[in-house]
């Protein structure tokens, strides 16, 4: 417990940014997730006792831990549904790497983060801030941290996809969502925001593929076979898509999506 409190003061002190603070977010969480389904061999949750390992075994632990954290901001987060929605865009544009896959993750990454940040900030103050005062444990942390990102999970969740996960796991089907465990609720917040994504960007392709089939008739009626449509109809594309506002236009689309 000391040693995470050592760990978040300097954390606080190199950068005081909703980005460390998620991360040291993912550290509280890791251990709980792997709690979720009790088995043989250790539990996670005592590497940060203080009886349990040594001091220096208890830092390794925690910053190993801090390489998950990328895989807990796609499956709590709306990251997922922004990125396969830019990137489906680039795909409809045809325009091969314009925008590059690192531009695209950026977005996304701030994207999120713009959405995320009213829970965040429910994060913080309910469970981070007394954690860092000394007024709860590690579990009573998680707990206080978690209901935040559970009610933003359960807005989007679609009922299908968690009673499929429901139907196969060991929990007994029910409607009370404080009784929902973060191993079925998480896969299905997953596929929810698959779903959305695609449809999304199913709407996203049809603009283009309109200009896609007017330019080859075009083309085909001049006789002009040995040209490729592709190239022709990508200025059009790029044309409709400034004069437009596409950027602008498919952002706010995603905000109003999580609203």
């Amino acid at each position: 417990m000391n040693q995470l409190r050592t760990l978040w003061s300097y954390i606080k002190s190199c950068q005081k940014t909703t980005l460390f603070q998620f991360i040291f977010l993912g550290v509280l969480l890791v251990p709980s997730l792997a709690v979720a389904q009790q088995g043989p061999g250790v539990n996670l949750q005592d590497i940060f006792d203080p009886e349990g390992f040594s001091t220096s075994i208890n830092l390794l632990i925690a910053m190993a831990l801090l390489t998950l954290a990328p895989f807990l901001l796609i499956s709590v987060t709306c990251f997922l549904r922004v990125v396969i929605v830019l990137s489906m865009t680039r795909q409809a544009l045809q325009t091969q790497q314009a925008p590059p896959n690192s531009v695209l993750v950026t977005l996304a990454l701030f994207t999120t983060i713009f959405v995320m940040t009213p829970t965040y900030h429910k994060v913080y103050e309910t469970a981070i801030l007394p954690y860092q005062d000394n007024q709860i444990t590690q579990t009573v942390a998680f707990d206080l941290a978690m209901k935040p990102l559970r009610e933003f999970m359960f807005k989007f969740v679609q009922e299908k996809d968690l009673g499929l996960f429901l139907e196969f796991s060991k929990v007994k089907h029910t409607s009370a969502k404080e009784d929902v465990p973060l191993h079925v609720l998480i896969p299905a917040f997953v596929i929810s925001e698959l779903k959305a994504a695609f449809q999304i960007g199913f709407l996203l392709f049809i603009p283009f593929i309109v200009i896609d089939l007017v330019i080859s008739n075009v083309l085909l009626s001049l006789g002009m076979f040995m040209l490729s449509p592709a190239m022709v109809s990508l200025p059009f594309k790029i044309l409709l898509f400034v004069l437009t506002d596409g950027w602008n236009l498919i952002i706010r689309g995603l905000l109003i999506s999580f609203q």
